[in-house]
């Protein structure tokens, strides 16, 4: 017997319809921020290669040409993570529209992981690094330790068992509905 999620025709693929995508409420969370996140690594990205920042708004010692270099060690990182987030996001939709179905609905769950374990690995980097130089400021902190977290339950649902962000969570359908 197979099952069908809304919004998405049953087609190839795992019997359970698990990769069609998630559906429960922390996952709707866990989109939004992966959109803003990556859109932000976009704009910031563009505006310091522009040279759009103002020193005054920038991270401590922005003028010391080693620092300089440490920034734009994130940009390989930061825009990988962008550039597979978005197509996860993309996919994602596309699966839940049912179009292209087979291709989407397989493709999503590894490159959101990918984009997630990158954001996360970005914030981490960036909170231990300006933790080495004794540097506190919250304006620095409280995005990097949000790129360091906020990916952590979304990694580990997407690694745990197939098909559990759909079966947790307010809202979830029970086994009965989603069986067809």
């Amino acid at each position: 017997m197979r099952t069908t999620v809304p919004g998405c025709p049953p087609g190839p693929g795992p019997a359970s319809g698990a990769d069609a995508g998630p559906a429960t409420p922390g996952f709707t969370a866990v989109k939004v921020a992966m959109l803003v996140t990556d859109l932000g690594f976009l704009a910031y990205w563009s505006a310091a290669l522009l040279a759009l920042i103002p020193a005054d708004y920038a991270y401590k010692d922005y003028g010391d040409p080693v620092m300089s270099d440490w920034n734009y060690s994130f940009l390989p990182l930061d825009i990988a993570a962008s550039a597979t987030g978005l197509a996860s996001l993309f996919l994602l939709r596309a699966a839940r529209s049912g179009r292209p179905a087979a291709t989407a609905r397989v493709a999503w769950r590894p490159l959101m992981l990918v984009s997630l374990t990158l954001t996360s690995t970005a914030g981490l980097q960036a909170v231990v690094f300006w933790a080495l130089r004794g540097d506190w400021s919250p304006t620095w902190w409280l995005p990097n330790l949000a790129l360091l977290l906020f990916p952590l339950p979304a990694i580990a649902r997407l690694v745990g068992r197939p098909g559990a962000e759909r079966e947790t969570g307010p809202g979830a359908a029970s086994a009965e509905a989603r069986t067809r």
